[in-house]
Formats: structure tokens, C-alpha cells, sequence
């Protein structure tokens, strides 16, 4: 199984079981941005408990790790479980979303993208995952999320709604992050 192969099926199962959905993380700052190396699909969902029974009879255990206790404790603790394709080595993370206005914002804002040639799927704007990985490199420090978000600015940059970016920037408390991305990609050009 290949990454947009599981992707299809995530895709195709949320759909199905109408469970809103977004694509994020590093496939979806690859749709708008550079290419890269990754083994896990983000996705942000509205996973409640009469999800359950769907999504494991979607993922059986003969080919899928799915723990239903596991998606029980994300939706109880608004927090992440995982669904994984030990033969190939292929994660979902799968986040369940929340009640903040930053999530209202974002699903609002989703956008509809061809991943593949066979299918389309939700994915968050490219500035709500700029925003999201801003978070995440404020909590880990990892570069790569630094290297995302040039990426979509190089390759997306004319479409960047910049003024959005600012604002959740300031009200998350990353305003410092994305005044050095910007001086960052101004000294390299």
C-alpha cells in the first residue's frame, strides 16, 4: 500500500460514515507547498463514539492496527488515536477535532484538492497548516516544520492570505516564529 492508497481509504471511510474531516500536516503542506518524505497522514476529524463500529469494520485487523479503546479515549480526551498499515509501515494520526475557535476557523475554511488522480479530499487552507505547524515547532523545535512552511511560501506564496496568518499568529502567541520565517525567506531571496 502506498501513502495516497491509504489516504483513498481514510478519505473514502470518513465520507461514508460522514465524519468531517481535514488533511493536514506534511501531505497537506506537500499539496501546497514542496515535495518530501513522510510515512504518516495528519488528518483532523469530528470522530464521535457512533464512529467506532465504522471505522474498525474500515480498518479490520487482518490488515489495520485500530484500537477502539484507543479512539474511545481520544473523542473522551480530545486527543489523537492512530490507525496503521503494518505492512507498509503507514500511519494515520488521526486528531479529534475541537471545540476552539481556531478549529471553527479552519474547518471553515477547508479546501477541496485532488491528491491523487482518482479521488478528491478536504484539506485544511495551506495558512491553517502554516499555522498548526508554527504550533508544533513552537513545542518540539523541529525543523522540518520550519522547512514545510518555506515551502508552501516558495511554491503558494501568491495565494497566501498573509493577513489571516498574522492574526492567528498574534492570538496564538506565534507572531515571533512568523516574523523569522519572513526574514528568513527575504534574506534568502
Amino acid at each position: 500500500m502506498e501513502l495516497y492508497d491509504l489516504l483513498a481509504q481514510v478519505v473514502e471511510t470518513f465520507e461514508r460514515l460522514h465524519i468531517p474531516y481535514l488533511v493536514t500536516g506534511s501531505v497537506a503542506s506537500m499539496a501546497y507547498g514542496e515535495p518530501r518524505l513522510t510515512n504518516d497522514i495528519d488528518v483532523v476529524a469530528e470522530i464521535r463514539e457512533s464512529h467506532i463500529s465504522g471505522l474498525l469494520a474500515a480498518f479490520p485487523p487482518d490488515s489495520f492496527y485500530l484500537s477502539g479503546d484507543a479512539v474511545r479515549a481520544a473523542i473522551r480526551t480530545q486527543g489523537q488515536f492512530n490507525i496503521i498499515h503494518p505492512r507498509s509501515g503507514l500511519k494515520v494520526d488521526v486528531i479529534v477535532r475541537k471545540e476552539t475557535p481556531f478549529d471553527r476557523s479552519r474547518f471553515a475554511r477547508a479546501r477541496t484538492l485532488r491528491p491523487a488522480e482518482s479521488y478528491e479530499a478536504t484539506f485544511s487552507s495551506a495558512e491553517d497548516v502554516i499555522i498548526k505547524k508554527m504550533e508544533f515547532y513552537r513545542e518540539g523545535g523541529s525543523e522540518k516544520h520550519l522547512r514545510d512552511i518555506t515551502g508552501m511560501l516558495k511554491v503558494s506564496g501568491d495565494e497566501i492570505e498573509e493577513a489571516y496568518i498574522v492574526e492567528w499568529a498574534d492570538r496564538l502567541g506565534l507572531r515571533s516564529i512568523w516574523d523569522a520565517i519572513k526574514q528568513r525567506l527575504n534574506e534568502a531571496s
